[in-house]
């Protein structure tokens, strides 16, 4: 009903977001995704195996906005929990750039082996807001995937990464950003009311800063996606997912 809602009340400026939308297209540069293995293990040598982390998501888990894997999202996540943990952590990147959570479903869950998992990263919210999903059908992709990769990986507790706040990329006019910034938040509250089993909803408390985002004002930037990787991390460890170093 609110997603109606907002597609009602948006309808007048139609044509003008259309315009806003086809010229960001235009200008936007298209940056790669990160390049490099996709996958490793880092943290000091250690008894035992190492934790196994798997992230799967949409541009922001194949590193676009960072050179290498090591300075996007999976990479500095896994050294995050190796330093709170004390032990080596094996991860994985499974990123799609351009795809909603149905598209990553259908092309990157079949590359995925059978192996047990410690900790799932799903990262979706920008492309299936401008695919214009309904919010309750992208909770219930989302729940999908998750209950996939956990036939694949074992019960491993989950990190939802919230829909980023598109009302303030620095390369989204208004009111085109305040739309589909609208729309995004209608995905994070369905997200959060499917209470998925043993999944956390993280949405990072910070500040939007230009540092974050990466030139195409659109990505971050190896500094933005510290911060994400921090916020994740630190909501593994107060979900009780993880424990940390005595």
């Amino acid at each position: 009903m609110i997603d109606l809602a907002l597609g009602l009340a948006a309808l007048p400026l139609a044509p003008l977001l259309v315009a806003q939308g086809r010229r960001v297209r235009r200008v936007t540069p298209r940056l790669p995704p990160a390049a490099g293995p996709v996958a490793g293990i880092v943290g000091d040598d250690g008894a035992g195996a190492p934790l196994s982390l798997l992230a799967i998501g949409e541009s922001t888990v194949a590193g676009v906005g960072a050179a290498t894997h090591a300075d996007a999202l999976t990479g500095q996540l896994a050294r995050g929990l190796a330093a709170a943990t004390g032990r080596r952590v094996a991860w994985q990147a499974h990123g799609l750039s351009g795809a909603t959570v149905a598209q990553a479903r259908a092309s990157l869950l079949p590359g995925i082996a059978g192996s047990p998992l410690d900790l799932i990263v799903v990262a979706f919210g920008v492309n299936d807001v401008l695919e214009h999903t309904r919010p309750a059908r992208y909770a219930e992709r989302v729940a999908a995937l998750v209950a996939a990769l956990r036939a694949r990986g074992g019960p491993a507790p989950a990190l939802l990464c919230a829909a980023p706040p598109m009302a303030r990329f620095p390369s989204l006019p208004a009111p085109l950003s305040t739309y589909l910034g609208a729309r995004a938040q209608l995905l994070n509250r369905a997200l959060h009311r499917a209470r998925i089993e043993r999944a956390t909803l993280v949405t990072p408390a910070v500040r939007i800063e230009p540092a974050l985002f990466a030139e195409d004002g659109f990505h971050p930037s190896p500094a933005g996606y510290a911060v994400w990787a921090e916020a994740l991390a630190a909501a593994a460890l107060h979900a009780g997912f993880l424990r940390g170093r005595p």
